[in-house]
């Protein structure tokens, strides 16, 4: 609840938080947001508070350890992508200045609301998803399907995506 409150669907722009976020929801592939969400702080811990830098120069033992860690999920392709996409991050960071105006371009920089009456309403994936997934993986990012860039956009606030009847959808 704390996290419907406080977080998802709110706008987020700091490249460092949004390279934690796409991991997370990377990590979720499979799996309840719930149980990622209540790793969260295991996996900052874990991977070094998400410092992509550090991340990227992991080594095999310290993959190895990671592997081992009951706090996270472990499963080895999950792991490879988060240093793989520590890698990309880094990258993209490089040649396009920010990872957030990077991200947001796909909506052309803007919020994208909807208010669906029910559940069923919200799609799994849209164009703006799936031309973020395509754009992530010619980067190099894994575990970025539609599907995934799409729950990431609603976590971030790319997408507001509150349901009519929700307190978080009033106007501001």
């Amino acid at each position: 609840m704390a996290y419907h409150d406080n977080e998802w669907g709110v706008a987020l722009r700091d490249d460092a938080r949004l390279f934690e976020m796409l991991c997370l929801e990377g990590a979720q592939a499979g799996l309840s947001w719930i149980t990622v969400l209540r790793k969260r702080d295991n996996y900052r811990r874990a991977f070094d508070n998400f410092d992509a830098g550090k991340i990227a120069r992991y080594t095999a033992d310290k993959k190895r350890r990671l592997l081992q860690d009951p706090g996270i999920i472990r499963n080895r392709l999950k792991v490879d992508a988060f240093i793989a996409n520590a890698r990309a991050y880094l990258e993209t960071r490089e040649t396009e200045n920010s990872f957030s105006d990077y991200l947001w371009q796909f909506t052309g920089g803007k919020i994208v609301r909807r208010r669906p009456l029910y559940l069923g309403q919200i799609a799994a994936t849209t164009k703006h998803s799936d031309a973020m997934s395509d754009a992530l993986k010619k980067r190099g990012f894994k575990f970025v399907g539609s599907t995934i860039c799409y729950a990431f956009m609603q976590a971030v606030g790319i997408v507001d995506e509150h349901q009519r009847n929700c307190w978080a959808a009033r106007p501001k």
